[in-house]
């Protein structure tokens, strides 16, 4: 079974409002790097890749958990009419053998777009600002490792120690204290 995480693009349902820009203005989804999907109760009814006219207002923003059949799927791969191996190629592998399932992203999350040099840059600075305002690193595999129990104290002392002149090894050696 493949898990297909999904998040929506816009509160409205059957309609894509496109996102708006810092600027103000409507961003078009017309060749943004995402497919779109149609869930249903947990199910993929269908895939698009890059779609001029979305079927629905929920995009794939490329979390994907697979089984061990990715394997052979992917050999089976090839390239789209654009000469690329596409990730939905994949996607739609599962789908036609019943094993695509979605799960809704929650509220509250944030899905940026990382193909442009400008949305890397946004991506980077709203990354930075959550950092300094909430307090957490995101994405901090020895937290999350430790938090969950997974490693010790002492090894989570261990991985920060060779990190302690950066902010990122600060981090880790603070949580100990707390």
């Amino acid at each position: 079974m493949m898990e297909l995480h999904v998040g929506a693009l816009s509160t409205l349902t059957g309609t894509v409002t496109p996102p708006v820009s810092s600027t103000g203005e409507q961003i078009s989804l017309t060749g943004w790097t995402v497919s779109l999907v149609e869930p249903e109760q947990g199910k993929v009814i269908s895939i698009e890749e890059k779609p001029e006219h979305p079927k629905s207002n929920y995009a794939v923003p490329g979390l994907y958990f697979y089984d061990n059949s990715v394997v052979r799927i992917a050999k089976e791969v090839t390239p789209s009419a654009r000469g690329e191996l596409e990730i939905s190629s994949v996607n739609d592998a599962y789908l036609a053998e019943g094993k695509l399932e979605v799960q809704l992203l929650d509220r509250g999350t944030a899905w940026i777009d990382t193909g442009t040099f400008a949305s890397m840059m946004q991506a980077s600075e709203y990354v930075r600002i959550i950092e300094e305002r909430q307090g957490f690193k995101i994405g901090c595999v020895e937290e999350l490792a430790w938090r969950n129990g997974w490693i010790n104290d002492e090894q989570l002392a261990a991985l920060a120690a060779p990190l302690f002149k950066s902010g990122y090894g600060t981090y880790l050696t603070r949580l100990l204290e707390q």
